[in-house]
């Protein structure tokens, strides 16, 4: 493959994978979106790293875990010593713009305004941009959801059309430049602000009811249950509360939500139309930061659950100079491999901070290059004493079994192949022993070669877990330095005060 060295990066907020037609959901409609993947490859089994916004940004947009960013809950901004990826590109020549919700810079929801270093500030164009346009009552109206069918929202009154006509500006004017454009949308995140014809189109639409809304919780994780509304003492759901959830079987209306969702499709598809016309052979990744719960579970929004509602996101990639077309790629692959990929895509050294693993392979191939993915949780938000507050979680997904940690609460095991929709809980199962104990050490490795902060003896020393080390103060013994040396000096050894010969070595 030769290299691209125009890039076009869609993301928007919260749009589930299922709310994307070309996955196997026609009342879904997602025409530009569908048409992508049948010109490009579409990633069926593609994650987040953790399904909250900013978290979810950070390992977009850094190449890290969350967890090694400073950035793993929303309002929480990343490290002055993370270099975002438009830094990085933008030091090797390309030309990077970011247009659209940032939620990486320690601000409230809507961002601090300010363009970081690296991206052209004259295309900057945050949240806070956006409402900075506006007169204070139409602020307010921008943040009501009512607004759509009270006073009416024109097209070019929202964040997304006014993302679009940025991107727009930016491919007819820099179409030569070598670029990595990134197109963030809010939308359809609430208060999901578009025309009220586009809602209107799913005002007869239920959400279907599948085995995950009737999951009782009996056999799930303490958080969860305080989550789903259980009082105290209470072990599982009622039959009373999963009809109420799911409205007598019949399944939920959300029609504004697939209404906004339906929009920023059209808006998607004005920056695909300006890609085809001012740079054909860029490569466009298309992804969404997380999903949201529909009651399934008894949960709602998302949180400290690694359920494919809230963690499977859509993904797809395209590029004119690839053949074949069309390809449904079943491989699991992570949030945390896009950066990687992008800069082995684009002919950018790969520097050693990257967690994740470059995709190019995959990409020509079809061929599995991943064995696992790991997806975490810390907490929701900074600013809120709720959201169930700090909640440590690790997980990881082989593309069949997807184990997870609650360290604070008891732990998960799913076999998706037979139970999709994750409502039998396998954690003690005899007969998935060995594959959980395998799953598990594979874990405990990405944490501790990830310089995890909360790694230590405690994830190792599960109730389930009967062949665990005897926990010890030391844990591995090992220290693990970071190697960041196109921005930092190599990092020096404690005891002598020399250069580190090492980055891991035994302390």
């Amino acid at each position: 493959m030769d290299n691209i060295r125009k890039v076009v990066f869609i993301m928007t907020d919260s749009q589930r994978k299922d709310m994307v037609g070309c996955y196997g959901h026609p009342h879904m409609l997602t025409p530009h979106i569908d048409a992508l993947a049948a010109e490009g490859i579409r990633f069926d089994r593609a994650y987040s790293a953790q399904p909250v916004c900013q978290p979810a940004r950070s390992a977009l947009f850094t190449g890290l875990y969350p967890h090694s960013t400073g950035g793993w809950t929303n309002s929480m901004g990343i490290g002055q010593d993370v270099q975002t990826i438009g830094q990085r590109l933008s030091d090797h020549g390309i030309h990077t713009a970011y247009i659209g919700k940032w939620h990486l810079d320690g601000g409230d929801y809507f961002g601090l305004g300010r363009c970081p270093e690296g991206w052209d500030p004259k295309y900057w164009y945050d949240m806070r941009n956006y409402l900075e346009e506006l007169t204070p009552e139409e602020r307010t109206s921008s943040r009501n959801p009512r607004t759509i069918h009270t006073v009416g929202v024109e097209e070019g009154f929202t964040f997304g059309h006014r993302c679009s006509n940025k991107a727009i500006n930016f491919l007819e004017n820099h179409y030569e430049d070598d670029f990595f454009l990134v197109v963030s949308y809010d939308e359809p995140h609430d208060p999901y602000l578009a025309p009220e014809s586009y809602s209107e189109r799913y005002k007869e639409y239920h959400i279907p009811v599948t085995p995950a809304h009737l999951d009782d919780l009996e056999n799930k994780p303490q958080h969860q249950k305080v989550w789903a509304g259980l009082k105290k003492g209470e072990t599982k759901r009622s039959e009373a509360s999963i009809a109420q959830a799911t409205h007598n079987g019949q399944g939920i209306k959300s029609k504004d939500f697939f209404g906004c969702n339906t929009f920023v499709d059209e808006e998607i598809g004005r920056v695909l139309a300006a890609v085809e016309q001012y740079a054909p052979d860029a490569l466009i990744i298309y992804t969404s930061d997380h999903g949201v719960f529909f009651n399934e579970h008894g949960l709602s929004a998302k949180g400290p659950a690694m359920y494919d509602e809230i963690t499977n996101i859509p993904l797809i990639m395209k590029c004119n100079k690839w053949d074949p077309k069309g390809i449904v790629d079943p491989h699991p692959v992570s949030h945390i491999d896009l950066a990687p990929t992008i800069f082995d895509v684009m002919g950018v050294p790969i520097p050693k901070m990257f967690a994740g693993q470059t995709l190019k392979t995959q990409l020509l191939t079809q061929e599995r290059t991943r064995d696992y993915v790991c997806m975490e949780f810390g907490r929701y938000e900074v600013d809120h004493d709720g959201f169930g507050g700090m909640q440590l979680v690790r997980a990881i997904f082989d593309g069949r079994y997807k184990l997870v940690l609650n360290l604070l609460t008891s732990d998960e095991l799913y076999d998706l192949e037979q139970d999709p929709y994750e409502v039998h809980n396998l954690i003690e199962s005899e007969t998935t022993r060995i594959i959980r104990d395998g799953l598990h050490d594979a874990l405990l490795e990405e944490m501790n070669q990830s310089r995890d902060p909360f790694r230590g003896y405690y994830w190792e020393d599960r109730p389930w877990r009967l062949n665990a080390t005897e926990p010890s103060w030391r844990y591995t013994g090992l220290t693990r330095q970071k190697e960041n040396e196109e921005y930092e000096p190599r990092q020096l050894d404690y005891v002598t005060g020399l250069e580190m010969e090492a980055a891991v070595r035994g302390k």
